[in-house]
């Protein structure tokens, strides 16, 4: 294992950035490689919907979400359960074990939310929604929660600290991906020229020196954190992404990724393909179908 110091160049960066465009609709294939520990038992075969937008673990009980274009599901059941109407849950993101939910995007064909949603939220695990804010108007595909609120990414980066009132924040970039912490203001935003950090929780942001050009990323607990290249490459980074460590490979294509801290101290990964859920119990090391 090494620090991945390296950044891409002008025609590998194009790639990425390619790469970052089709994650979502290409499809990929699964392989089987043998991981340590036992992590929660999920469908493996394939996913309830085509197109997953975030992929959450709740820690304390094993269940592992997908928020997709046909609602929220729980894929710790096989089939995997549908929870609450169906939405189409852009952006997706939880406070701790416990909640609440938050979530964005556009209402489904029975539904009469407004459209965009705006940010809604659920005190009850996903099965019914208040809506919070800028109904009609935003349409969050990024978001997350740091100790001082929430970061979403509607075309304009905003922050809040109640999920009411929003501050546009001072960024120059549009993120794939937003990672924090309920439990700290360290927040990631991946983006095709590579990681931009902000250690208060989105108010200002500085591009990472070095660091890899990673699509997924996701914090295990307030400091160690995971990310993905669009290529598959599994990072870890021990010190809220300052610093990264390169580890195993998913060998398929990735649309979304969860990380929780294992019993063992060692994070837990799982990530969300085309082909079902795969998971790692030894760090990122190596990845296995999750229901295996």
């Amino acid at each position: 294992m090494h620090s991945f110091t390296r950044r891409l160049p002008g025609a590998a960066l194009a790639a990425a950035a390619l790469l970052f465009t089709l994650s979502a609709c290409t499809p990929g294939s699964t392989t089987d490689r043998p991981g340590a520990g036992t992590a929660p038992s999920i469908a493996a075969s394939g996913l309830p919907s085509s197109h997953v937008h975030g992929l959450t673990v709740i820690g304390d009980t094993g269940q592992v979400l997908l928020a997709t274009h046909d609602g929220l599901f729980d894929v710790t059941t096989s089939p995997a359960t549908k929870i609450g109407d169906t939405n189409d849950l852009m952006g997706f993101t939880t406070v701790g074990d416990k909640g609440p939910f938050y979530a964005s995007g556009h209402p489904g064909p029975e539904s009469d939310l407004p459209n965009p949603m705006g940010l809604l939220k659920s005190s009850d695990g996903g099965k019914t929604w208040e809506q919070l804010s800028r109904q009609g108007e935003s349409d969050f595909h990024a978001m997350t929660i740091t100790k001082s609120g929430i970061i979403a990414f509607d075309g304009t980066l905003r922050t809040s600290p109640d999920g009411k009132t929003w501050t546009t924040a001072s960024a120059g970039f549009a993120p794939a991906v937003l990672a924090g912490h309920p439990g700290s203001d360290t927040v990631l935003a991946t983006t095709e020229e590579g990681i931009q950090r902000s250690t208060d929780a989105g108010a200002t942001w500085k591009p990472l020196d070095g660091g890899p050009v990673i699509q997924f990323a996701a914090f295990a607990n307030p400091a160690e954190a995971v990310g993905v290249e669009p290529d598959g490459t599994v990072h870890y980074s021990a010190d809220g992404g300052r610093t990264w460590t390169q580890k195993g490979r998913i060998d398929a294509q990735v649309v979304a990724v969860a990380a929780v801290k294992g019993e063992d101290g060692i994070p837990w990964i799982w990530a969300a393909t085309p082909d079902g859920i795969v998971s790692s119990t030894d760090g990122g090391m190596t990845f296995r179908p999750a229901g295996a």
